[in-house]
């Protein structure tokens, strides 16, 4: 991570951005490098979820100032739809799985559009539950395996930026350390990821660097380790 320059994989700039008449991400600024892994880290409505929304430029919130671009692409003036052919990828905190298609069906789906990404057997090979049960009605698989699914979906598509909200939220631990190691592959790709996460100490040991984010506002830029090493930082803003 380094200060706006202009010249970053992925720029964010004096964004701000609103959920009706609530004001909650409040000029933010960063950049990251192609392949960086960053923990946007925070409390309950700091405005982690706004941002990546913001960022895949969903309908709310509404970008009210600033500017993002990927790749020297400006997003800001896309449609989410845009952003998505663009290289955004989002994983929702609710994973979105389409009820009543199958696993298989549920990565078919996502390479409707362009541009695709991995072939299905690149998924299956990286994600071999998901092959097991790809006849099987995806809604009905474990809250891991559509984890799973939310972000094999995401690697169909051709993405650049992946946006990971609470991907550990509700899972067993021994679940949650199967989804670490599928990020971990993901990050040897070379792909640059945001991800938020309460578990703030998992996403740190994923993470290269940090944010962290209060009522809106960026209070920290740094290392993950700074995190991990700053007990007064955690404790302040993070309560760990």
């Amino acid at each position: 991570m380094s200060d706006t320059n202009g010249n970053s994989f992925f720029s964010v700039k004096d964004v701000h951005a609103y959920y009706g008449e609530s004001y909650i991400v409040q000029g933010i600024s960063f950049d990251l490098n192609e392949g960086e892994i960053v923990a946007l880290l925070g409390r309950n409505g700091a405005g982690k979820t706004t941002t990546l929304k913001t960022i895949a430029r969903a309908l709310d919130p509404k970008l009210k100032q600033g500017e993002i671009y990927l790749a020297g692409q400006n997003l800001h003036d896309m449609k989410t739809h845009e952003a998505a052919q663009a290289g955004v990828q989002l994983v929702p905190e609710d994973r979105r799985i389409i009820p009543g298609l199958t696993v298989e069906e549920n990565l078919i789906i996502a390479q409707v559009a362009p541009n695709i990404g991995w072939e299905i057997d690149r998924i299956y090979e990286h994600f071999p539950k998901l092959a097991e049960r790809r006849k099987q009605e995806a809604t009905s698989m474990s809250g891991g395996e559509q984890q799973m699914l939310a972000v094999a979906r995401a690697l169909a598509r051709d993405v650049k930026l992946l946006l990971l909200d609470e991907p550990y939220e509700g899972l067993a631990p021994v679940i949650v350390h199967e989804i670490e190691s599928i990020l971990q592959e993901v990050k040897k790709l070379g792909i640059t990821t945001i991800i938020v996460e309460q578990n703030a100490v998992a996403a740190l040991k994923l993470a290269d660097s940090a944010l962290i984010l209060d009522t809106g506002k960026i209070v920290f830029k740094g290392t993950a380790k700074e995190v991990l090493d700053n007990k007064e930082l955690r404790e302040e803003y993070l309560a760990i």
